[in-house]
Parts: C-alpha cells; structure tokens; sequence
C-alpha cells in the first residue's frame, strides 16, 4: 500500500512539487504539470502528454531533450483538466505546432480535446493522438476503442525523436499513428493497487491467482487464471502479443517489459529471459529492449509487456538519443532555460466581467446554496460511490464528486459575492468542477453546469420554465460530449428520466417543490435500475458482466444530487 502519505488530497500536489524539486534540471513547473527546464529549437513540435497521477514514471517522468516537452498531470487515478493541459501546452510551445498525445481513457479524450480546440482557437497549430495499445480492452475488430497503457512510452518515444530531428507537425503526428498501429501490450496482474490515504486495495486476487488484462487505474483484470511461474507468464504474454501481431509488422520488434509498481527488478529480469527466449523461438528479432518501471499503477504487484513491430523509419527514431528524469538513451542536454523564466503555477482567477441583473442575482445565490447542498450530499456518500465504481471500473468517482463539488460551491459562492448572474454562476462552478474533479464525470459535469447556465444568461428572471430548459441543456450536454444514451449505464439513465418528468410537471402547472421532488423520485427510481444494465460505455463496457446487479456510480451520484436539491426547495 501507498504509505508515506501527508494529507490524501495533497498527495498529487506534493508529488509534482517533490518531482521538480529533485529533477530542476529537467523540468520546470507550470499551472497543471511541468515542461523542459532547457532550451529546444525554435520552430521545433512540441510533444504533450499526460494523464492522471499515480503513474510514475509515467508521464512527468518522460519530459527532456528527445522525448516529450511537457506533461499534464491530474489527480490520483484522474484525468487532467482541459485548463491544465492548455496551460501545459502554451508554456511548452516552440512554433512549430503542438501534437497532444494522451492515452484512451474517456476523461482524457475528453479534456485533453478540449484544451486542443480551446488551442486552436487562440491561433495555435494542434493536433492530438490517441494511445491505443492495450490488446485486453477491445478486440482486434475495435482496436480503436482500445486503451493507451506501457506501450505509449514507444510511441511517444518515436514520435518526439521526429520532432528533434526537426520535421513538421503533419510528419510527426504521422510517425506517431503508424508507431501507435505497430505497438500492443498486454499485462497481468497478482494484487490490486491502494489508493493513498486508503486501507483497502481497490481490488483483491486470490493466492494462487493472477488477474489478467488489468488496467493502470487500478481496475480488475478480465479474469483470472492460474498464477504458475514466470515462463508460464511469459508464455501468456508472448502468445497474445504475437497472436495480435499487426499486419505486414515484420519480424523486428522493440520489448518493454515493465513492471506495475511492487513487483521486483529481479522478478522481471527472470521473466525477460522467457521472453526474450520465446521471441526468438517465434522467429522475432529483438532489435532493442528495456526492462523496468515505465508505467505503473501506484503499488500494484504484476507486469505488462510491449511490442513495437520496427520499420527502418521508426527503428531509426527509436535509436536516438533522449534524457529525462525517468529514461535515457546516451547523453543528450540542451542548455538551461534563463533562470529569470518563470511560468504560471496557478488557474486563472474567476472573475464577474458583468453583474447579473436582479432577478439573475437572485437565482445565482439559490444556485450557491444548491451546490452547497450537493458538496454535502457527496461527501456523505464517498465511500459508497467509490464502492460502486470499485466493481467495474477504478474507485474514484466517489473522490472525484467530492473535489468537484466542493470546488464548485466555493466557486459559486465567490461569484455570488462579486454580483455573479445565473450563467457566470454555473459556468465558473462548472470549471473549477471539471479541473478538480479530472475524469469523464469531471469533464461532463463541468460542460453540463456551462450549458445550463448558458441557457439561462444573466440578465434574466429565472422560473420554472427557464429552469426545464437549463435542465435539458444540461443533458443535452451529456449526451453531446458523453456520446452515450439512455440504458447504456451511465449517468444519463437517472439525468434523462429526471428531465422528462420535470417538464412535465411543468406542463401541467405543479410548483417548483412539486416538480423537483416528482423529477427527483423518478430520477432515483432509474438510478436504482441501473443494476440490471449491461454496461456499454467506458472501462465497465470491458467487465461486463461483472457490473450486473451493481447499480450505475454516476446515476446514482446524479439522483443523490437531486434529491438534495430538492429537499431544499421544500424546506
């Protein structure tokens, strides 16, 4: 288990600081991670890339001379904000173009796409990428679909040589696809990882067992088998990877056997050896390997190997030299930056660029106390969210609602102060929602909360029926960026039904208690539903039947958040 720990909630906080105290040479710190404390050519791509933390050496550690320019880091198991990766961006770029590459996870895909149009639109030159390496989380018919995990070191490692060597954004993001489409890991796995400040792992393997296609946020694997030695293992590994071997890939490949955060350098070096063995017997040239910790998940005992199938193209990036804090191929340093640069290490302030009109003002203080309501009822029910979403995905949906929640009301309540209207209320709660939050429920709450304040404004009276309307844009926002729908178990089976009923209620002319407690009812009716779905979005799409008879995290979390808001009305 994770246990030098200060404060839980700090613990990503203090890592980065820890992280760039003792690597100043490498890196420098920026408002939502850190980027290279040496000078890159001008005109040169820049690489981003990121995620949550509890990964290291995973991203942060990847940042120098030949690898990447800056990473992103998010809470504990969570993905970054859409903020925190502009922030990253801005302050790691060269003119020559910005290439975001992150891994396939929902959050990641959704704040990291964001922050590449928010980029855009303030005139840079952006692209973004997906790692999509993981053979265990789709089949090969969906390899889009897939999740980026060890095997993103290769590709980044590829695609950022490209870029010192100087060639544009389109060449690059080239590389980095054709290098993506040539690499597969697959891993298993003997104990479930402990989120810090926790007692329990998120998950448990029986003594004898190993979990087998696990996750780097901490989920189970697809099933479990016979634990049986290390050449047993290998074999596993190699004989899925080469049954996934991609079309016309060659017989040259690169192996990364990494390690996931508690099993031992010796472990893995006896385990190479079955590897390396096996490989060979298979006809494969193993052209250059790395053994170690590339990407773990906090102190999860087991393994995963990489295979990145080499054209001349991608063998010769592969080869060139790079140093950072947490890989090294030769000696390559480029020159401190000046010591008089300093970047931004804060988010930007909330600020009222327009008081709202009375009426507007008014409905933003009931907004407030609502979402002071919800930071209440959330933080009540952490532990049993974070149980639900322990059963087929990572664990952290109760801790991610709580940061949301929290940071939302104390925004709200700032700029309720400061003479906030509805829109500007719901707006810098939703951000500070999404950046503290992290994860697809953090991004699709703080764009839902937008949307509903969009639909309000601030110079308006807000009644019942301007309250439909922001309850539909708010699902209609989910449904936009989420890209799910109704019984593919998510938090859209409690926010869909809640809408329906409130504007019927509406219709039928019933007061605001009434629509909100009818609204709410149905809601937690379809929340508690939810156990008989089979899951067919995100990481429980992948288990399952494991979630059959546990009930959908978000939409409970969403009925719990109604039912509070409602009690309100009422008192």
């Amino acid at each position: 288990m994770t246990r030098l720990v200060n404060d839980p909630v700090n613990f990503p906080v203090e890592l980065v600081d820890g992280f760039v105290k003792a690597n100043s040479k490498y890196v420098k710190k920026v408002y939502g991670g850190v980027v290279r404390a040496t000078k890159s050519k001008a005109g040169k791509v820049s690489i981003i890339t990121g995620g949550g933390t509890g990964h290291y050496p995973g991203f942060m550690g990847w940042v120098g001379p030949g690898l990447v320019d800056g990473a992103v880091t998010g809470k504990v198991f969570a993905s970054p904000s859409a903020s925190q990766a502009r922030s990253v961006a801005k302050a790691a770029d060269h003119g020559g173009g910005i290439l975001i590459a992150f891994l396939n996870y929902a959050g990641d895909v959704l704040h990291f796409g964001t922050a590449a149009e928010l980029l855009k639109a303030e005139g840079f030159n952006v692209r973004s990428a997906v790692v999509t390496d993981d053979v265990a989380s789709a089949s090969s018919s969906e390899i889009k679909k897939r999740r980026g995990i060890a095997g993103g070191l290769a590709v980044l490692k590829v695609a950022s040589a490209a870029a010192e060597a100087g060639l544009s954004l389109d060449e690059v993001y080239r590389i980095l696809t054709k290098t993506n489409d040539r690499t597969r890991t697959f891993g298993v796995a003997f104990s479930g990882c402990t989120l810090p400040g926790s007692k329990n792992p998120l998950f448990e393997v029986p003594e004898g067992k190993i979990a087998v296609g696990l996750g780097v946020h901490g989920e189970p694997g697809i099933y479990e088998t016979e634990l049986g030695s290390a050449d047993d293992v290998a074999k596993l590994l190699v004989d899925k990877l080469l049954e996934e071997a991609p079309a016309n890939g060659g017989k040259k490949v690169v192996a990364l056997l990494n390690g996931l955060g508690s099993a031992k350098y010796e472990e893995l070096y006896v385990t190479y050896d079955s590897v390396a063995n096996r490989l060979k017997a298979a006809g494969i040239e193993v052209i250059d390997s790395e053994v170690g910790e590339f990407m773990t998940s906090l102190d999860m005992g087991g393994l995963s190997l990489t295979l990145l199938w080499v054209d001349d193209e991608i063998e010769k990036f592969w080869m060139e030299p790079c140093d950072s804090p947490a890989f090294r191929r030769a000696r390559l340093m480029d020159p401190p930056l000046d010591a008089n640069v300093v970047f931004n290490t804060e988010p930007e302030p909330l600020t009222v660029h327009k008081k709202g009109s009375e009426g507007s003002q008014k409905a933003a203080s009931y907004i407030a106390t609502a979402l002071n309501k919800v930071k209440d009822v959330i933080a009540e029910n952490e532990q049993m969210l974070g149980d639900l979403d322990a059963v087929a995905g990572d664990g952290d949906h109760g801790a991610g609602m709580t940061r949301g929640s929290k940071a939302a009301a104390e925004a709200a309540l700032a700029l309720v102060k400061d003479g906030a209207g509805a829109q500007t209320t719901l707006a810098g709660a939703g951000a500070r929602w999404a950046e503290q939050a992290g994860g697809a429920s953090g991004a699709l709450w703080g764009a839902a909360l937008t949307a509903a304040g969009n639909a309000l404004g601030d110079d308006k009276d807000v009644d019942l029926n301007a309250q439909a309307k922001a309850i539909r844009a708010f699902v209609n926002s989910i449904i936009g960026l989420g890209g799910a729908s109704v019984k593919d178990k998510t938090m859209l089976d409690a926010q869909a039904p809640f809408a329906e009923v409130f504007e019927k209620c509406v219709a039928q002319g019933l007061s605001t208690a009434e629509s909100w407690f009818k609204s709410a009812a149905a809601s937690e009716s379809a929340a508690k539903a939810t156990k008989d779905l089979m899951p067919k979005m995100g990481r429980a799409r992948v288990l399952g039947e494991k979630s059959l008879g546990s009930p959908d995290p978000g939409a409970i979390s969403f009925s719990l958040i109604v039912s509070a808001i409602a009690r309100m009305f009422k008192a």
